[in-house]
């Protein structure tokens, strides 16, 4: 029996569980001194985040960022998260998951509070144990090995499963509890123990005693003596305890605690029944709007259903508890479900007070997804007017921008770098450059989106056509540039797609009034809402998790955002690149007056883009010559950090710092300089420490060059050029939405081309496949058919 009960969980604890199940009556107590509860053991797989607890209880928290600022939590855990499919004995790897994730936020000083489902459950298991053993052996073995699986055993009244399976419950939590050196207290209460004022009073000290103690307490309704729910006995303003949803609303008020997770096995609440094709999980549900809500039916087993979670859940809130309901048994998310919720993750449906001014980021998906649609359905001279509108708006509205530009600048004074304030600064020049570009774009959309790249004659009049169209809605995220945000309005205007804009808070005023202008250009023809600016407290990793909204993320920023994005997205492509390290060699055939030209370009026109100079690659040859020396002077003047690789400080008897590694995106007025001894050499040197991105050469030997061009397996390689030319707007892209150095799709400066996606167009007449059999009558012509001329105006 023990083995059956052990193996029925899934999480790796179990494993540490097991001498103790073999040795261990469950009605055996683990007590642990209080000296030990400050422990932490040190191999939990959670963060332990330290965060300002202080917190004065009144008001429920507004946003699911604040939760982090939880203090007193309860987790109530339905009988769907304790029990086990069969509803016969308990999930004690998702226990011992769920007592994990508790034990961590209790040794982060926060006040943990357990209301637990499961008696019930695991009093079953125990009793139909006993009843089967309890028969005549000799009578099992007369009727045979197929009768006894057979065999019927009596329904089990609920209270006496309840009585035998409290003890074991509770003693399977405190050994849980044990392996992280918290003790744990059992409370068990009855809908009258609230009624009684001196029941009540009682009930609160024990708890406040307890949580002062560092104890975790365990609550559960005593099952085993109370008395059916009785319908509508609910007193006004007091929620009846009539299940162990209304039990962990009425713990929370009474304890004033911050924050109450209700754990079932749903993600959450649903517009309409899980499961149904429509049903939507609702991220944050409002008092008020349960009118537009349908509840399906309860869960597999427990008394509650979704309506008493939701009217418990309402209770709460207007108790100044905040509240939020999610799934504890999914195996890919509850092993974390209750630290994501603490740190403000969106996860399940958090009930709120605070509706806000504007739409949902989902309600913004939606927009963004059917504007995008028409956006595609308009002719492309309309698409070009709407961006040429745009690019007279930058110019006309020149003050009113830079007015909103310089609000940012001033806020982010003294809060961010140099390199950083350059990026989010503004100037007139800046957007003159930013209006001919989106002209440019304007000018190559005419035959973007419907364009025919391959025609196919399948057979006679079955033709075939493989046609451009848009991605779909494009997630955008970027800091710091607010010339970003004009750039790619355009394009994806251009490529007909829905666009969601993200933007870091130092560019809010900036970001917000572009994003007025391009909404403005797009109401000329009615296609407003195909661009969106996320203004709201979505975090990028909650963005990153609509996957049925968003079809491709692109990332601008440093190379720590793209790589935080690309790992939090989930099912969503992303183009982009994690860092832009650029490589320059200078071949030992060099020009001396080209040399100290490019190298300045590259590294000082402006350090901190991504396609700026990192690493300079020096044939050894040209060490110790004039040529070298004005390199290091030519750096000198610019102010420019030199640090010396491994190979380059060799040579050298006072050597610059040794670079820490050869793989560093400096982004300021810093170079590492190495030294190599051929073109082959450089080229497995970029291959190694270079991010594919931008790499020249710079040598007067054409085989050298082409040698170098072909083999280096970069998005952009260059001979006698900046690295700074690697941009949209330089390559006559008009703008760019970003570079990509992956190797799918686009790759390099990403413009109009890389924002489209291609679909396959059949034209026929009551063609059917059988027609095409052995002994059918028709037979396949595959004939490729003239292509119209892109018009190139």
């Amino acid at each position: 029996m023990l083995r059956q009960v052990c193996c029925s969980g899934f999480h790796p604890f179990r494993q540490r569980l097991l001498p103790w199940l073999q040795s261990t009556a469950f009605s055996r107590s683990h007590r642990v001194q209080p000296s030990a509860i400050r422990h932490v053991r040190s191999w939990s797989n959670i963060p332990f985040i330290t965060v300002p607890l202080s917190r004065t209880h009144g008001k429920s928290f507004a946003h699911r960022s604040e939760l982090k600022h939880a203090k007193r939590i309860v987790v109530k855990l339905g009988s769907a998260v304790v029990t086990r499919g069969d509803e016969c004995g308990l999930a004690l790897g998702r226990l011992a998951s769920i007592v994990e994730q508790v034990s961590v936020l209790q040794n982060q000083g926060r006040e943990m509070m357990l209301v637990t489902s499961g008696a019930v459950a695991f009093g079953k298991q125990r009793l139909r144990h006993e009843i089967l053993l309890s028969q005549s052996v000799r009578q099992a073995l007369h009727s045979g090995q197929n009768q006894l699986k057979e065999m019927a055993i009596p329904v089990l009244e609920a209270r006496a499963c309840a009585a035998a399976g409290q003890s074991g419950l509770m003693a399977l939590y405190e050994a849980m509890f044990t392996q992280y050196s918290i003790c744990a207290a059992q409370i068990l209460v009855t809908n009258l123990d609230f009624h009684d004022e001196q029941k009540r009073r009682n009930l609160n000290g024990t708890l406040h005693e307890l949580l002062r103690m560092n104890i975790v307490p365990i609550v559960n309704t005593n099952d085993a003596v109370v008395p059916p729910a009785e319908p509508n006995s609910d007193l006004q303003g007091v929620i009846s305890v009539k299940d162990n949803d209304s039990l962990a609303a009425r713990l929370a008020v009474e304890m004033k605690t911050d924050l109450l997770i209700v754990l079932s096995d749903v993600e959450g609440l649903f517009d309409s029944p899980p499961g149904s094709d429509d049903a939507k999980l609702i991220d944050i549900f409002y008092p008020g709007d349960q009118q537009s809500v349908t509840f399906g039916t309860k869960s597999r087993v427990g008394m509650g259903g979704m309506e008493a979670k939701v009217k418990a859940a309402l209770w709460a809130l207007q108790g100044g508890t905040s509240v939020v309901i999610a799934n504890g048994t999914h195996p890919k998310v509850s092993g974390h479900v209750i630290t994501d919720i603490v740190e403000g993750k969106k996860v399940g449906t958090f009930f709120s007070e605070v509706k806000p001014a504007g739409p949902t980021v989902e309600q913004q998906g939606e927009m963004a997804r059917s504007g995008g649609r028409m956006l595609a359905t308009l002719e492309p001279e309309q698409r070009a007017e709407i961006i040429h509108h745009l690019a007279d708006l930058l110019t006309d509205q020149r003050e009113e921008i830079l007015l909103a530009n310089k609000k940012d600048l001033e806020e982010a004074e003294g809060r961010l770098a140099a390199p950083l304030l350059k990026r989010l600064s503004l100037s007139t020049s800046k957007l003159n450059s930013l209006a001919i570009g989106l002209r440019q774009i304007a000018a190559s959309s005419q035959d973007s989106v419907g364009r025919v790249l391959r025609r196919t004659r399948i057979a006679k009049n079955l033709e075939l056509e493989q046609v451009t169209v848009p991605i779909g809605v494009l997630l955008v995220i970027f800091e710091s540039r607010p010339d970003c945000l004009p750039q790619v309005a355009a394009l994806a205007i251009a490529s007909g797609n829905g666009l969601l804009l993200k933007g870091g808070k130092e560019a809010t005023h900036s970001n917000r009034i572009l994003h007025l202008l391009a909404q403005e250009a797009l109401s000329i023809h009615g296609v407003k809402e195909a661009i969106q600016l996320v203004n709201t407290r979505e975090e990028v990793e909650d963005l990153c998790r609509l996957d049925k909204m968003i079809d491709l993320i692109i990332p601008r920023g440093s190379s720590q955002l793209v790589r935080d994005i690309q790992k939090a997205a989930k099912g969503i492509p992303v183009m982009g690149h994690s860092e832009g390290i650029c490589h320059m060699y200078v071949d030992s055939e060099a020009s001396v007056d080209k040399v100290t030209r490019l190298v300045r370009d590259s590294k000082c026109e402006y350090p901190a883009a991504c396609n700026a100079l990192e690493t300079l690659l020096i044939h050894r040859d040209l060490l110790r010559t004039p040529l070298f020396d004005q390199i290091i002077d030519m750096l000198r003047v610019e102010q420019v950090k030199i640090h010396a690789g491994p190979k380059f400080a060799s040579y050298l008897t006072f050597s610059p710092s040794e670079v820490k590694s050869l793989r560093t995106e400096y982004g300021d007025l810093e170079l590492c300089i190495e030294v190599v001894d051929s073109v082959q050499e450089a080229i497995d040197h970029i291959h190694k420490y270079g991010s594919s991105h931008t790499d020249v050469i710079v040598t007067e030997n054409e085989k050298t060059a082409e040698f170098f061009l072909q083999h280096v397996d970069s998005a952009c390689v260059f001979w006698n050029a900046s690295t700074r030319f690697s941009d949209g707007y330089r390559f006559g892209l008009g703008a760019e939405v970003g570079i990509s150095t992956s190797r799918i799709h686009a790759r390099g400066p990403v413009g109009l081309e890389g924002l489209l996606t291609t679909k396959w167009l059949l034209r026929g007449q009551d063609h059917v496949v059988s027609d095409f059999s052995e002994h059918g009558s028709l037979k396949y012509l595959h004939e490729n058919l003239p292509v119209p001329q892109r018009n190139t105006n």
